[in-house]
C-alpha cells in the first residue's frame, strides 16, 4: 500500500500514535506557530491545526499547515463546514493538498454565536458527515462533489473525524461514530476525556461493533491549569463531563498546574494499558503547547517510533 501520510503509516503499522494541537493566532504572524512546531516536532507524529476554533477569526488552518510542515511536523488540517459552501471547501482542500497537506479532519464547527462575529451567517451547505463521504469519494472515485470526474491529481487525504463519548443521549454516540466510519473516516479523535468510567463504557460498545478494527481511535486528553478551568468545563461546556473528584484534586493541589500535568499523564498511561481498541492519544494542551513534550516523555511515549516514509515516492 502507498502511504501519503506518515501518520497513516504509523497507525497502520500498529504503533501507538501521538498527536497534538496548535491553535493559530489572531493575527497574520507565523512566529508563534513555528515556535510551537519546533517544540513539538520530535514528540508527536502529527499536529492538528484548528480552523477558527470557537468561531473566532484566526490565521487560516491551511496557511498554518504550511508553516508547520516547513518546521518538520506533519499537519492535520481541520476543515469546518460552518464557513464554506461546497465550492469553497473543494477549492480550499485542493489547494491544501497541492501545498503538501495529507491529513484532513472533518468538522461541523462551533456556532458563530460563541465567537467574535456572532451576527455572521453560518453556511452549512453540507454537514460534516457528508464532507467525510464526499472527500473519500473524491479520493477513491476521482469525483468532485457534483459527480464530475477529476481527470488527474485527485487529493488523496488520510481522512479523520471527531467523536464525543460524553454528550447525550449516550447510546447515540456510538451510532454516530459508526456513521462517520461508514462514510469514510479512517481515524477518529475523541473529545477531552475526564470521566474515564464513561469512556470505558463507550469503548466497550465500540469494540462490540468492531469499530476499533475499522478505524484508528485516538483518545483525547487535556492537561488542566487550575480547578477553575475544570469547573468551567464542568458547568459551562455542553457535552462534557468533569468529575467533582478531579475539580477537588486540582483545588487542593499545592501547584495546580503540576497536578494537571500529572493527571494527564496518569490518564494516558491508564488508557494505553487498560482500554483495548485505542490506537493513540491526542493531546489538547489548549494555549499550553509547551507542556506537551513533558507529558509525552513522562507518559513513556518518547522517543517516538520511526517509520520509513518518503512522501515523494508515494505521491
Amino acid at each position: 500500500m502507498k502511504y501519503l501520510s506518515k501518520l497513516q503509516k504509523m497507525l497502520d503499522s500498529g504503533h501507538f500514535a501521538v498527536t497534538a494541537e496548535i491553535g493559530p493566532p489572531k493575527h497574520a504572524g507565523a512566529h508563534s506557530i513555528r515556535h510551537h512546531a519546533q517544540l513539538l516536532k520530535n514528540h508527536v507524529d502529527a499536529t492538528n491545526i484548528t480552523d477558527s476554533q470557537t468561531a473566532i477569526v484566526r490565521l487560516s488552518s491551511i496557511a498554518s499547515g504550511v508553516h508547520i510542515l516547513d518546521c518538520g511536523i506533519e499537519p492535520i488540517v481541520q476543515m469546518t463546514v460552518r464557513d464554506r459552501n461546497r465550492i469553497a471547501i473543494q477549492a480550499d482542500l485542493l489547494g491544501a493538498y497541492s501545498l503538501g497537506m495529507r491529513n484532513l479532519l472533518c468538522l461541523s464547527g462551533d456556532h458563530q454565536q460563541f465567537g467574535n462575529h456572532p451576527t455572521s451567517k453560518n453556511v452549512f451547505d453540507i454537514d460534516s458527515m457528508q464532507l467525510i463521504y464526499l472527500m473519500s469519494r473524491m479520493r477513491d472515485e476521482k469525483k468532485f462533489f457534483c459527480g464530475e470526474e477529476i481527470k488527474e491529481y485527485e487529493p488523496r487525504f488520510f481522512i479523520g473525524a471527531v467523536a464525543n463519548p460524553f454528550a447525550d443521549p449516550f447510546e447515540y454516540r456510538v451510532d454516530r461514530l459508526e456513521k462517520k466510519i461508514e462514510a469514510g473516516a479512517q481515524f477518529i479523535q475523541t473529545q477531552c476525556i475526564f470521566d474515564m468510567e464513561r469512556f470505558e463504557r463507550f469503548m466497550e460498545m465500540v469494540r462490540a461493533r468492531g469499530l476499533d478494527q475499522r478505524a484508528h481511535i485516538l483518545a483525547g486528553v487535556t492537561p488542566l491549569k487550575s480547578w477553575r478551568a475544570a469547573k468551567y468545563i464542568q458547568t459551562g461546556v455542553s457535552g462534557m463531563i468533569v468529575p467533582d473528584s478531579l475539580v477537588e484534586r486540582l483545588k487542593n493541589a499545592a501547584d495546580p498546574k503540576k497536578e494537571g500535568i500529572k493527571v494527564c499523564i496518569e490518564q494516558i498511561k491508564h488508557i494505553r494499558e487498560n482500554i483495548k481498541g485505542i490506537h493513540g492519544v491526542h493531546v489538547m494542551a489548549i494555549a499550553w503547547e509547551e507542556v506537551v513534550p513533558e507529558i509525552v516523555e513522562k507518559a513513556g511515549l518518547y522517543p517516538r517510533p520511526q517509520v520509513e516514509f518518503n512522501p515523494e515516492e508515494n505521491d
